[in-house]
């Protein structure tokens, strides 16, 4: 896919006017009016020195009133309180089911991760700067980004089942590859940030990837943009001075698409637009149907054995509880589950796989979280011991998460397995 020409400039310049800047060392940028403010776009890249460096430089050269940065409140908490790891309840987590979304950010932090240890910076350095110089000049910081895991949910409900399976197997070779990457190629970087790092294969060629990953994002922090812009222009104007210039930090690979939206959309109500975006669709009517159906298709499959012979009966739900159980108990072993641990969700799999609202992966972890339970210090290296194939499965907080992962996906096939056993019997 031409990203290029996905990005490109459409609409009218009359409310929001943009003039590209000399690209800086640290990354490109360009200066765009909205809504009477200056804002000054400034790509950089996720990892590297010279966009730390610039940031600093610009943050500190007393030209901005304001700095906006790319980052929703979960990443910033995280930036600035390196121990709110540590104060994680995973019980809650997995309850909500934010469990896979937990394991997708911890593998995509460690991705960032692996490149960062290359060179000595620490990842997202250049928002780490932004954020101290914003505080030692004492100017407002604004968090522009969309809630990372809005993202991923959007990202998941946009691409077909077997899509999301090779999404899956993507992010795990970009988090255990052990390829060293130059200093050079960090820098081209700039065309993007990680998570587009990340996802870049397939990004290119999908467009029902490219968009909540990366369009929608260009839309939400163009919006959030314009309504931090209307608040201080309309500040200035009750104070009686002209507004101050305002620092927008970002991936480069966003410019050109911000630039672009700030242009479409220059009249819309930003709130609105804002609101559109961070909105999860609901799973289809049919994704929706289908695990009951698959209940009701199988309690219908034991009646009709038991009507035509009561021992037909019997077999077919001795093969629905091993077929359902040994998939579960395979899954978790896999994950290296406590043994208890494997037994208990061999028989709580043909239960759950008959109730959609609870998971087998949910009683795996409760169980492996009971057996297990992580430590402080498991908490304090996790973004560490996730950049190692290894250290997912002796870290107990990556290891639950594997649990859970494991059992899952260990249900669902034994819950087809097993399905496909009692249609062959009945016919």
């Amino acid at each position: 896919m031409d990203t290029d020409s996905l990005h490109a400039p459409a609409g009218s310049e009359d409310a929001a006017t943009a003039r590209p800047a000399p690209e800086a060392p640290g990354g490109p940028s360009a200066t765009v009016d909205v809504r009477g403010v200056p804002v000054t776009l400034l790509g950089t890249a996720h990892v590297s020195r010279a966009s730390a460096d610039e940031v600093r430089r610009r943050v500190a050269s007393g030209e901005y009133g304001a700095v906006a940065i790319e980052l929703d409140t979960s990443r910033h908490a995280g930036l600035v309180d390196p121990d709110r790891m540590l104060k994680t309840d995973l019980f809650t987590v997995i309850r909500r089911g934010q469990a896979g979304a937990m394991a997708a950010n911890l593998a995509l932090g460690a991705f960032q991760q692996r490149l960062a240890d290359q060179y000595g910076i620490e990842p997202g350095q250049e928002m780490r700067d932004a954020i101290a110089a914003a505080k030692e000049a004492d100017l407002p910081l604004l968090l522009i980004d969309r809630d990372i895991g809005v993202t991923l949910r959007r990202v998941y409900r946009n691409v077909p089942w077997w899509r999301r399976l090779e999404l899956l197997a993507g992010l795990v070779a970009s988090v255990l590859s052990r390829e060293q990457i130059s200093e050079e190629e960090i820098e081209r970087l700039k065309d993007g940030d990680v998570l587009e790092a990340t996802f870049a294969e397939f990004a290119e060629r999908s467009e029902r990837l490219y968009e909540p990953l990366i369009a929608e994002r260009d839309a939400f922090m163009a919006a959030r943009i314009r309504q931090e812009a209307e608040a201080i222009a309309r500040a200035a104007k009750e104070a009686g001075r002209e507004p101050a210039p305002l620092l927008a930090v970002i991936g480069a690979g966003h410019l050109t698409g911000m630039r672009a939206a700030l242009r479409e959309e220059a009249t819309e109500d930003p709130k609105a637009r804002i609101d559109e975006l961070s909105t999860v669709p609901p799973p289809s009517p049919v994704a929706r149907a289908l695990p009951w159906a698959i209940v009701a298709l199988v309690l219908s499959g034991f009646a009709i054995g038991f009507l035509r012979d009561p021992e037909l009966g019997r077999q077919l739900i001795g093969d629905w509880f091993w077929i359902n159980g040994v998939a579960s108990a395979i899954g978790a072993t896999v994950a290296t589950a406590h043994p208890l641990t494997v037994i208990g969700t061999a028989l709580a799999a043909p239960l759950t796989s008959l109730n959609p609202t609870i998971g087998a992966g949910f009683v795996a972890a409760a169980l492996e979280l009971w057996l297990r339970k992580p430590s402080v210090g498991d908490f304090a290296t996790l973004r560490s011991d996730a950049t190692k194939l290894r250290g997912w499965y002796t870290n107990r907080v990556a290891r639950t998460l594997l649990v859970f992962l494991g059992a899952t996906l260990g249900s669902a096939l034994g819950t087809w397995l097993a399905g496909a056993r009692i249609v062959t019997r009945l016919l």
